[in-house]
């Protein structure tokens, strides 16, 4: 049996491409390869893994997919029923109206163009990548363009005894036609961007993108090594992780569960706390900016991990110490994968965004700002973002220069580019405001920072649960999240640093772990991320944050921004036709914030009435002084959104508003 290599996987790749372009509209070839994958349904392999399973840590037999994971050429990829965590992969909007919303608000009256102020699609334009070289100096050809010399049967190909010859049914194609747009841009009137037919797969740019996406992620370092032999064992773990492989492009969104509405009501129940009642009345948990609920497979990942695996890693010759790494490791290969970033070297664990944010200040701030040196920042910031800047530049002399807002609470990029010169030498931005839910548009405010040669950090604790992300298209130096704002523990953050910025910026703390040599005279140090993580990691709670991607991942980050941007537009619409209320931050392009006061009220009043309701919600600054302050004000209410939460909830909102605006 020959090498499974990245080479041999791409070449297959290329062929299907090819064998299915010739194929007329309605049909499928005959022996086409279903690739059977170990712990997916309808494979050969052992039994799927359950959401409530205990997977153990570090066992022999990994099975990175399960019935409730990735199901790349599964035929439950086209199954009707509705999205639940546990029956789709990650990717692909829904067509139809959220599940639960009222009846008598139709479809339409959700759209942005029906006056709601203030709201707009969040799905960013589509990426289209180029043609691929191979190792041998030939692009892969593009879709739809056939071999001017006849192609050989797929079975003569090197390698394809690995792979099972199986007549593949319609419906478990490799390229569903109910393909979206990139990035969860909705589809055409019909759902259906292949122009109606399931099966139409010479039609379109999409799949294009697609496949030349996926056969460049199959020919990344990450995969193959210098003898383009793959860096796993060659067996099956290759082919998983290549189909686990999160990415924002078109393939990963076509292969990764049909457009089903989201089953919110099935979704909820993975949250044990959405079952507590509060003042005798249902917990309303609208309070996600500040912190997300944790799903039950979250909850027991953790659990798991204590039960059967505790130790600290790396450094020892004993089990439980080599099970605890791996857990460990493969958490940062599912941060990496989840940020599209190069390598996991990229990918370095801090306690939350804070922490992250003070790293990159007190190592590379405080090593390379010099006095007069200038640090923008935006008028939008949360104090994480300020305050470790306010520090180091008064250290070192540094500037800090602020980008001004408009009345909706966007960004001025007039005024940004103003701010840009020679002296820019940072630049810190958040996503997405945790005050007022404006998304900023950071590719291209990051672009223009680069042109003057400037390092641009990211602080994405607000976006990572409501917007797919990748350091690629970003091309930022730095990114940052906290682990519980996107259904993971407390505790838990990420830095991605690029190996470029990591190689020359200095530790921050020192102790076990970030050396390799230590004696009385001098210290040698680890090599990157490790150089960053000093003492004994928070094992724990990191395996716990891979255990919430994966819960995401499933659910779609696609079907979740959809999801969103429609309860928010309703939202929106609900709370502004309620006399006296005032809404801050209208944005066009907005995460699920809702930010108000109400007249003759103090938000404080309004947030202690609203707990007697059972609702949660934040009131105060929200750690973002300034950005309040534009508008006049300290303190608003802000109820924020997440996928759990339902129409129903907002409408409750509502009328407790109400009530309370009448006492």
């Amino acid at each position: 049996m020959p090498e499974i290599t990245p080479d041999l996987i791409a070449s297959i790749a290329s062929r299907l491409l090819n064998e299915s372009a010739g194929t007329p509209a309605g049909s499928h070839p005959q022996g086409m390869p279903v690739f059977p994958v170990a712990g997916v349904a309808g494979s050969s392999g052992e039994r799927p893994f359950s959401s409530q399973d205990h997977r153990p840590f570090g066992a022999p037999d990994h099975q990175p997919f399960s019935s409730h994971e990735h199901r790349p050429f599964s035929s439950q990829e086209h199954q009707t029923g509705p999205v639940t965590a546990a029956n789709v992969s990650p990717g692909v909007p829904f067509q139809n109206s959220p599940a639960g919303f009222p009846s008598h608000v139709p479809v339409g009256a959700l759209h942005p163009s029906h006056g709601v102020p203030g709201i707009s699609g969040l799905a960013p334009s589509r990426t289209t990548f180029t043609d691929p070289p191979s190792p041998s100096g030939h692009a892969i050809p593009p879709f739809g363009v056939t071999h001017p010399a006849p192609r050989p049967e797929f079975g003569s190909l090197p390698g394809a005894e690995l792979f099972q010859r199986t007549p593949m049914r319609p419906e478990a194609s490799m390229f569903p036609g109910n393909m979206p747009h990139a990035h969860g841009a909705p589809a055409g009137p019909s759902g259906d961007t292949l122009g109606g037919s399931p099966h139409s797969l010479g039609q379109g740019s999409q799949l294009t993108d697609g496949v030349r996406e996926f056969a460049q992620r199959i020919r990344t370092t990450q995969y193959g090594n210098d003898r383009r032999g793959c860096t796993q064992h060659p067996d099956q773990n290759i082919i998983q992780q290549l189909f686990a492989g999160r990415s924002s492009g078109p393939l990963s969104d076509s292969m990764s569960g049909s457009s089903r509405p989201m089953d919110i009501p099935s979704i909820r129940k993975d949250f044990p706390i959405l079952q507590k009642r509060v003042h005798g009345k249902p917990l309303v948990w609208l309070d996600n900016a500040a912190t997300t609920q944790k799903p039950q497979s979250v909850i027991n990942a953790i659990l798991h991990y204590y039960e059967n695996s505790n130790s600290n890693i790396h450094r020892a010759a004993h089990t439980l110490a080599a099970e605890s790494t791996d857990a460990f490791e493969a958490a940062r290969q599912k941060v990496q994968s989840f940020l599209g970033a190069s390598s996991s070297r990229e990918i370095i664990f801090v306690r939350g965004t804070t922490e992250g944010i003070n790293l990159v200040a007190q190592t590379y701030g405080r090593k390379y700002l010099q006095p007069g040196d200038e640090i923008i920042l935006s008028n939008l910031e949360h104090h994480a973002n300020i305050v470790p800047w306010q520090m180091v530049a008064k250290e070192k002399g540094a500037i800090i220069r602020v980008i001004p807002v408009t009345d909706r609470g966007e960004i001025m990029l007039e005024a940004y580019q103003s701010l840009l010169g020679p002296r820019t030498k940072f630049v810190s931005l958040a996503h997405a405001s945790n005050s007022l839910g404006t998304i900023l548009p950071v590719a291209e405010m990051t672009q223009m920072a680069k042109r003057y040669g400037a390092r641009v950090l990211i602080d994405g604790a607000q976006s990572v649960s409501h917007l797919a992300v990748n350091m690629q298209q970003l091309g930022c130096d730095f990114f940052v999240f906290s682990g519980h704002k996107i259904f993971g523990p407390t505790g838990i953050g990420v830095v991605y640093a690029t190996e470029e910025m990591q190689e020359i910026m200095p530790p921050w703390q020192g102790g076990g772990n970030m050396i390799k040599n230590v004696t009385f005279e001098e210290t040698t140090f680890s090599d990157p991320p490790a150089k960053f993580e000093a003492g004994t990691p928070n094992v724990a709670d990191t395996v716990g944050l891979g255990a919430a991607l994966d819960y995401v991942n499933r659910l779609g980050l696609s079907n979740i921004a959809r999801y969103e941007h429609d309860l928010l537009v309703y939202a929106t619409e609900q709370l502004s036709r309620i006399n006296g209320l005032r809404l801050i931050g209208t944005a066009r392009e907005k995460v699920g914030v809702l930010s108000f006061v109400l007249h003759n009220k103090s938000p404080i009043e309004v947030g202690k009435m609203l707990d007697q309701e059972g609702i949660a919600v934040r009131a105060g600054h929200h750690c973002s002084q300034p950005s309040l302050r534009r508008f006049g004000l300290e303190a608003t209410v802000r109820p924020s959104l997440a996928f759990y939460n339902t129409p129903q909830e907002i409408d409750h909102l509502a009328e407790s508003i109400r009530r309370i605006q009448r006492s």
